[in-house]
C-alpha cells in the first residue's frame, strides 16, 4: 500500500496504528517511510521512525526510514526494489509512506497494489479534488483526524472530493475509488 498527503495529514499516526492492528492480526509488516532530503547538506530527519515507537518495537514489523535525495514523485530511487526485498523477506503487508507535499508525489501508484491519499478535514476544497495528479492517482481517499470538532467539516470535504472524483477518468475498469 502507498500512502500519501500533506504535512500534518496524519500518514504516519496512520501507519502506526493500521500496523499494529495487522501485526495483532499475525501480519509481518513492513515500512519503507521517505523523508525530504535537504537540498544543502543531502541529510534527512528520518523522523517518521520515531512516530511509530509501538510498531517500531514490534517483532513483526520493519520500519526503514529513506531520504529522498533529490528523487522527486515522493520516494526514493530505490524504492521498488526495496518493496521487492521485503516481500522476498516474507513481508505479508508493505506499506511505502511518502514525502507527501504536493500534487505531484505519486510515484508510489505505480508500484504498489493500491495508493491511499490521505487528507485532513480542512486540507482545501472542491477545486483542490480537481485538480490533475496526485488525487487522479488515488485508489482510496481517507479523510483522517475526523472526530470530535472536526467530524463536520470532514464530512464537507468527503462530500467535496466524491463530486470531484466524478468528473476524473478511472484508471481501471474494475475498481472506482472511494472516499
Amino acid at each position: 500500500l502507498g500512502l500519501s498527503g500533506p504535512p500534518g495529514a496524519g500518514k504516519s499516526t496512520f501507519i502506526e496504528c493500521f500496523g499494529k492492528m495487522l501485526t495483532e492480526r499475525k501480519y509481518k509488516v513492513s515500512v519503507l517511510a521517505v523523508d525530504p532530503s535537504s537540498s544543502t547538506s543531502g541529510g534527512s530527519l528520518l523522523g517518521d521512525k520515531t512516530r511509530m515507537t509501538e510498531l517500531s518495537r514490534d517483532m513483526n514489523a520493519y520500519i526503514r526510514p529513506s531520504p529522498t535525495r533529490g528523487t522527486l514523485g515522493g520516494v526514493t530511487r530505490t524504492t521498488n526494489e526495496a518493496i521487492l526485498l521485503c516481500e522476498g523477506g516474507g513481508y505479508n503487508v508493505v506499506l511505502v509512506e511518502t514525502v507527501g507535499v504536493g500534487q505531484s508525489e505519486f510515484a508510489v501508484a505505480d508500484m504498489v497494489d493500491m495508493f491511499i491519499l490521505l487528507l485532513p478535514p480542512a486540507g482545501g476544497d472542491e477545486l483542490q479534488g480537481i485538480k490533475r495528479g496526485i488525487i487522479e492517482m488515488a485508489d482510496l481517499v481517507a479523510i483522517n483526524k475526523a472526530d470530535g470538532d472536526l467530524v463536520v467539516p470532514a464530512r464537507r470535504i468527503q462530500a467535496e472530493y466524491v463530486s470531484a472524483m466524478k468528473l476524473l477518468r478511472r484508471r481501471s475498469k474494475v475498481w472506482r475509488p472511494k472516499v
